[in-house]
């Protein structure tokens, strides 16, 4: 019976360690996101011994296939199989490393309580690691290619063309996070940011994806571009995303 019972309560999923943080002498509480099962806090018993067999392989960023128990409070970390080891590229640069902490962060604030997209926000992130580990494009446009999808993601897709409140055919010359984006001269409130159409431009890239034209952006457009997306994401999670004061914009 004992055993039946433990085997019911076993799974396996695939997932990305957004956060750890020590329990007692040898253990960890690891925050994961799952493929299937959205976001869970499970125990990783033991890792923190140089002798644990998966330590290394539930440290932020890094993706595994794990099984787990479900427990009473907090499941448990039985099996972890790396599957992508983002981690170590990601830790050995500080500018990765600060972005990696601000994707896995804001991930772990939109899938807290929406478990519906979950899956989406898995797929995004794992593919947003992926290319900042490779180096595939600027650490910060990847950064914020992947904060205009996830909170688009989560119901909260931003325009960067028509007006986000009348819908008037852009391009516009003003933005305005409250509003959902670009904003024409009429639906414009008082104090509206009146970006570079260039920057608005690249916004929109790192939105859908352009990634040859994103890449061929310059600095004073990104940073133009970075500050309204920080303040956009934050405007609607409705709190700091204090990773982001971590990372460099050059």
């Amino acid at each position: 019976m004992s055993y039946q019972s433990f085997a019911a309560r076993t799974y396996r999923d695939d997932a990305v360690i957004l956060r750890t943080h020590k329990l007692g002498e040898a253990d960890r509480i690891i925050t994961l996101l799952t493929h299937h099962h959205g976001q869970l806090r499970a125990v990783a018993k033991g890792v923190r011994r140089t002798s644990s067999k998966f330590g290394a392989r539930l440290e932020p960023f890094m993706v595994a296939d794990l099984q787990l128990v479900k427990g009473r409070s907090l499941d448990i970390v039985t099996q972890a199989v790396a599957k992508a080891s983002y981690g170590d590229a990601i830790a050995a640069n500080y500018d990765r490393y600060v972005v990696a902490a601000a994707m896995t962060e804001t991930a772990e604030r939109l899938t807290d309580v929406d478990g519906e997209t979950s899956t989406a926000h898995y797929l995004l992130l794992v593919g947003a690691l992926s290319s900042l580990s490779r180096g595939a494009h600027a650490s910060q446009l990847i950064l914020d290619s992947y904060l205009l999808r996830a909170v688009s993601i989560a119901g909260w897709a931003p325009s960067f063309t028509d007006c986000s409140r009348c819908g008037e055919p852009g391009p516009h010359g003003a933005f305005n996070a409250a509003l959902g984006g670009a904003v024409c001269h009429d639906c414009r409130p008082p104090g509206s940011p009146a970006p570079a159409p260039e920057t608005m431009k690249l916004l929109g890239q790192l939105l859908s994806g352009d990634w040859p034209g994103a890449d061929a952006s310059i600095n004073i457009h990104r940073r133009e571009a970075a500050g309204l997306v920080a303040g956009y994401v934050q405007w609607h999670l409705e709190r700091t995303v204090r990773s982001l004061k971590l990372v460099e914009r050059v």
